[in-house]
């Protein structure tokens, strides 16, 4: 074995927009139990502080029961938020096949608003390539959710 068969390729979702909302709003939809669970599900024992642990649920899946386990990485109020992401099981293929990414959610004031750049990093190719597509799409969609509800906020 070389150094090339331990390498493992991995993939990252990118979304960037700019909202024509503070910072502090961005955060706040981001942030709030219950403002998350309009955009994205409802977590169970989130709070943004390094090293909580919370959980979403979602579709089981042969082996996986559907629980995603998080962990806050970083929480910078009103500029970054990055959380663990992890799911799935070994021994299934395809949707719910096993998952260990990070979420991270930037936040930068420009003129007008904020940009939000969302990274979903460490996909590997290819036995989470069924995640990696549907969820590309499915971020493009959460972040123009945070965005609307953001502009309920003011």
């Amino acid at each position: 074995m070389n150094d090339a068969d331990l390498k493992t390729d991995t993939q990252q979702i990118v979304v960037d927009e700019v909202f024509p909302h503070a910072p502090q709003t961005i955060w706040r939809t981001l942030t709030t139990g219950e403002l998350i669970g309009r955009w994205l599900m409802a977590p169970t024992g989130f709070e943004p502080v390094p090293g909580k642990r919370f959980t979403f649920q979602t579709k089981p899946a042969g082996a996986w029961d559907g629980v995603i386990h998080c962990e806050v990485l970083e929480a910078v109020p009103n500029e970054r938020l990055a959380y663990a992401w992890r799911g799935g099981a070994d021994g299934n293929v395809g949707y719910g096949s096993r998952l260990d990414t990070v979420v991270t959610w930037t936040l930068t004031q420009v003129d007008g608003g904020t940009r939000l750049r969302l990274v979903h990093s460490g996909f590997v190719t290819p036995k989470n390539d069924s995640a990696f597509n549907t969820m590309r799409g499915g971020w493009l969609k959460v972040i123009q959710s945070v965005g609307s509800i953001a502009g309920e906020l003011h």
